[in-house]
């Protein structure tokens, strides 16, 4: 039955907007508490974005005369903004339980990639696998997410290192950001690892010469729609030279600057990307005082990935000295073969426990900041009218039982909502 507006969600016990004044990122004393109402209502419109948030009593004067698509009653319930998901590799076959078990063992991520191991397994059963093969796991992948709270995911090709296993990447990223309902924001990702056989000037050269053009000539032509370049800038894959030169390239052409730095080893990435002027960098293990401070005055956001360390051992980021010295922090799962985590509640839990960061400063980064680390953060990561009207349900009487409750969001979470249509119910 077609409605006035879309969705009335009714008399929640908290609203959590996160921001309230149209802020694109929250830092510093920002962070310390989220923008809450109490008592709350709100409205989604048949566009899907919001038109209204406020105490129950108003917005039902309000729309008394008004008819809605869907009503849901949340008495007794929070509703939050969906979360975001800053950094995810969800495209890719052959599973790599065997390595976790190496892993466990004693075996370093270096090892493992030395040994034919790692990116490079991936690599050799992406290419094998066919486009529907690898569309089939992805969605199943992207379900799992947003029944975990997730509406807006970034999602990075690289496991195929070579034009043709990329491009079908892509592919398959493109027709699930057309056909499934959670928000994608896509990246290329060809300098994920140096294929076999080349040097990592030679990869640079393929990536500048052959990879970014093509992807040029299908984003005009509407084919592909692709956000953001990544590359892996490590010790042993892409030094500080090749990974300027394809950054560069990509920002050429119209992509945000989004990657992997300083993460196994300090190599000046963070520098890098606030003088290229990166929208944002992932992992920073290693991080330098110096690449703090420059990401901060570049605004240039931090995602940090804590399932990563604590599955791979890693020291953790050093996110409370981030966060002291306004850099904009992000989370992210990482989700991948090597670090298996659909759930952005339990990486806020590990941001918590194993970072040292406060709730309302992990809740921030896995929505605003999150969504500000995509380039999205006018449409996306708070609960404000004008914005995109995802959200997400719980049945608890305070927001924070998201986070507190390690592991129970399958239980808490009771809708998942994007463009104001549920697309998860538990």
């Amino acid at each position: 039955m077609a409605g006035d507006h879309r969705l009335l969600l009714e008399n929640a016990r908290q609203v959590v907007l996160v921001c309230a004044r149209g802020e694109r990122f929250l830092a510093r004393d920002a962070l310390r508490s989220p923008a809450v109402l109490e008592g709350a209502s709100l409205v989604v419109g048949t566009d899907g974005l919001i038109k209204a948030i406020g105490p129950a009593d108003v917005i039902q004067k309000e729309f008394s005369e008004e008819t809605f698509e869907e009503r849901i009653d949340c008495s007794g319930k929070c509703i939050l903004p969906g979360l975001v998901d800053a950094h995810t590799h969800p495209v890719w076959a052959g599973e790599r339980v065997h390595e976790f078990a190496m892993k466990l063992a004693g075996a370093t991520y270096m090892d493992i990639h030395q040994a034919g191991g790692g990116i490079n397994f991936t690599v050799q059963c992406t290419r094998q696998a066919s486009e529907e093969e690898l569309f089939s796991s992805f969605q199943q992948r992207l379900q799992c997410m947003t029944r975990a709270g997730t509406t807006l995911v970034e999602c990075k090709s690289g496991y195929g290192l070579n034009l043709e296993t990329e491009l079908k990447m892509l592919r398959v990223i493109e027709r699930a950001r057309r056909q499934m309902p959670i928000g994608i924001s896509a990246t290329y990702c060809g300098a994920h690892s140096v294929p076999k056989g080349k040097t990592a000037t030679e990869a640079a050269d393929d990536i500048i010469n052959n990879h970014l053009p093509k992807l040029k000539e299908l984003g005009r032509n509407g084919q592909i729609h692709v956000d953001n370049i990544d590359v892996f800038c490590e010790k042993g894959v892409f030094d500080l030279d090749s990974t300027r030169r394809i950054l560069q390239g990509g920002k050429d052409i119209g992509l945000q600057i989004n990657f992997h730095g300083d993460e196994l080893h300090p190599m000046k990435a963070a520098e890098l990307g606030a003088e290229l002027g990166a929208r944002a960098i992932s992992h920073l293990e290693e991080v330098s005082d110096e690449g703090i401070a420059a990401m901060a005055a570049a605004r240039c956001s931090a995602v940090l990935l804590p399932s990563t360390a604590y599955m791979l051992r890693l020291k953790q980021p050093r996110a409370r000295k981030m966060l002291d010295e306004g850099v904009i922090v992000a989370l992210g799962s990482d989700f991948n073969p090597n670090a298996y985590c659909f759930s952005m509640p339990m990486v806020m839990h590990l941001a918590c426990v194993n970072m040292r960061m406060s709730m309302p400063e992990a809740l921030a980064a896995a929505t605003i900041n999150a969504a500000y680390a995509l380039g999205k953060s006018h449409t996306h990561g708070s609960l404000e009218v004008g914005k995109q009207g995802d959200l997400i349900i719980i049945n608890a009487s305070r927001w924070e039982h998201l986070i507190y409750q390690f592991g129970g969001h399958h239980e808490l979470i009771e809708y998942v909502i994007a463009k104001g249509k549920v697309i998860y119910k538990k």
